[in-house]
């Protein structure tokens, strides 16, 4: 066991989450697994009581103490990923095995575990400081998994991407004031 290590409290899926991860992230495994030597308030003797485990690197163990406590974003694994491919495959590993979206890079695992999972490229606009970072932060802050693209164009001064709901709103308000004043007829016709 490493001289420091993260303890992340689980109601009894510890190891199921331990397993999930070491097969989701590089540098991630599974170490020793520790049965309770007799019954405890949330379990019985033998039920699995701590999973030593690594997640990209870093030492975590996995206590299933019950329901007493709950995650809260006040703790997150952050993962920096180097494209948009990895981005997408740890978020919808994330999300596809029952998680959750949030905002700005956030999203929760099935056990409610948050995780950042954020594009170094981001991370290199927010560290430019200035306007470079400020049209990197205003991007963000309409996404909820991060898209690299729009982050290189926010980068460079260019309109970012929007997602495709917002799309859709702002070519309905397109349509609508051209007609008003004149450019485009109800009809359709241009």
């Amino acid at each position: 066991m490493a001289k420091n290590t993260i303890c992340v409290w689980y109601d009894k899926d510890a190891e199921a989450a331990a397993r999930f991860y070491a097969e989701t992230f590089p540098d991630s495994a599974v170490g020793a697994i520790q049965r309770a030597p007799s019954d405890y308030p949330s379990g019985k003797k033998g039920d699995v009581l701590v999973v030593e485990f690594k997640v990209a690197g870093v030492s975590c163990i996995g206590l299933n103490g019950g329901p007493v406590f709950k995650h809260n974003e006040a703790f997150s694994f952050q993962i920096a990923t180097d494209d948009q491919a990895e981005t997408d495959r740890y978020w919808n590993a994330i999300v596809g095995n029952g998680g959750q979206e949030s905002a700005c890079g956030w999203c929760k695992d099935k056990w409610g575990v948050s995780w950042q999972i954020t594009p170094r490229v981001l991370m290199e606009a927010l560290a430019a400081g200035g306007d470079e970072a400020k049209r990197a932060f205003d991007a963000m802050m309409g996404m909820k998994k991060i898209d690299v693209a729009a982050i290189k164009a926010a980068r460079r001064g260019l309109f970012p991407r929007l997602p495709t709901h917002a799309r859709r709103h702002v070519g309905i308000a397109l349509v609508r004031n051209l007609r008003r004043v004149g450019g485009l007829r109800a009809s359709g016709n241009r």
